[in-house]
């Protein structure tokens, strides 16, 4: 048996795209995935709505991808229903390309990345649902598909992972429901907005009732710059330590340090303060012109209501009562008091009787 070949089996990571028809992942090198915080936050949401008797839930990632297909970019997902027991899984294949449909019409610069998953298990029917994503056509052939799991389990922290995966199999029909998950760098990157969210969030755990108010423009202001003013002190204090010989030295951040001050523009405090109180007459002049657009708008509102509320008959009334005191000063003939006898709308008769009783 030793001196026979057929007697082994060798199995080896290719390196050039697989032949078989049914496993799509035609790149195998290295890739790095970023990983946006409204994904993974939409990934938990949909972690937390899931029935009791389901371990796990999966869905679809949408994002961007390098021309060369080794940098992707995750940002955005949604769920796909399915069912899964101890002996089979089924994925609503229809629903998973209707959404897809839908999803690039909105937003046609995000493409099919991958699907996740919120279990880090890898067995036989994660590999189905691989091969799937990967696939031709419909999937993200001639790039691997990513899949992304999330550990969700209550009282532990969440933990991400990304992978794509090789053909592995000996017959084509092995190779469809088969394959080799491997593990590839991913990275959780957020801007600016993102992080004020997250900060804003946050605070919420520190909290019994678990909310969070939204603060204003000012004191969000303020407390970015508390933060900045904690952090130079930090600074200051480690190079004051340094220094003094009462810490150890570190190249590296000596060197992140001399980069970070370099990029600070070099401008004269008194450009800053000029420029400081501009910015503070802008936002004064913005806010009195939108006092007094407001004010406008509640005094015509104001205005409208008094007029409904009077209606049309009194309005008439009111004309027919002028009238009639135009008509009694009139014909009454200098009875004066006989033209506001007028009022009310009586005739010029009536005034002219008044005016003659006031006389006599």
């Amino acid at each position: 048996m030793a001196g026979d070949p057929k007697n082994y089996l060798h199995l080896a990571r290719p390196l050039a795209p697989a032949p078989i028809a049914t496993q799509s992942s035609a790149v195998t090198a290295p890739v790095t995935v970023t990983l946006h915080p409204q994904a993974l936050f939409s990934i938990l949401d949909h972690a937390s709505r899931r029935p009791a008797d389901q371990d796990r839930v999966i869905g679809t990632l949408l994002g961007t991808r390098s021309e060369d297909g080794t940098e992707v970019s995750i940002s955005n997902c949604y769920a796909v229903p399915h069912t899964e027991t101890a002996e089979q899984v089924e994925v609503d294949m229809d629903y998973q390309k209707r959404m897809l449909e839908l999803h690039l019409r909105a937003a046609p610069k995000e493409v099919l990345v991958g699907w996740y998953a919120t279990s880090g298990d890898l067995n036989t029917f994660s590999a189905l649902i691989q091969n799937f994503y990967g696939q031709q056509g419909e999937g993200t052939w001639p790039h691997p598909a990513v899949h992304l799991t999330v550990g969700t389990k209550a009282g532990q922290d969440i933990e991400a992972n990304t992978y794509i995966s090789a053909p592995i199999g000996v017959t084509a029909e092995r190779a469809a429901d088969s394959c080799l998950f491997i593990p590839v760098p991913h990275e959780i990157k957020y801007d600016d907005a993102s992080k004020s969210g997250l900060e804003l969030i946050a605070g919420a755990r520190d909290r019994e009732d678990r909310s969070q108010f939204l603060q204003t423009d000012v004191e969000m202001l303020e407390r970015a710059v508390e933060q900045v003013l904690e952090m130079l002190e930090r600074v200051s204090n480690y190079v004051s330590d340094v220094l003094d010989e009462e810490r150890e030295p570190s190249t590296a951040l000596g060197q992140f340090l001399l980069n970070t001050l370099s990029l600070a523009p070099k401008v004269n405090p008194e450009d800053i303060e000029k420029d400081f109180n501009n910015h503070i007459q802008d936002v004064l002049l913005v806010s009195y012109l939108s006092n007094t657009i407001r004010t406008q708008i509640d005094l015509s509102n104001r205005l409208v209501t008094a007029a409904l509320t009077m209606g049309p008959g009194d309005g008439a009334a009111a004309t027919a009562g002028e009238g009639g005191e135009g008509k009694g000063q009139r014909e009454g003939g200098g009875g004066g008091r006989g033209g506001r006898g007028g009022r009310g709308g009586r005739s010029g008769q009536a005034g002219r009787d008044q005016g003659r009783r006031e006389e006599q």
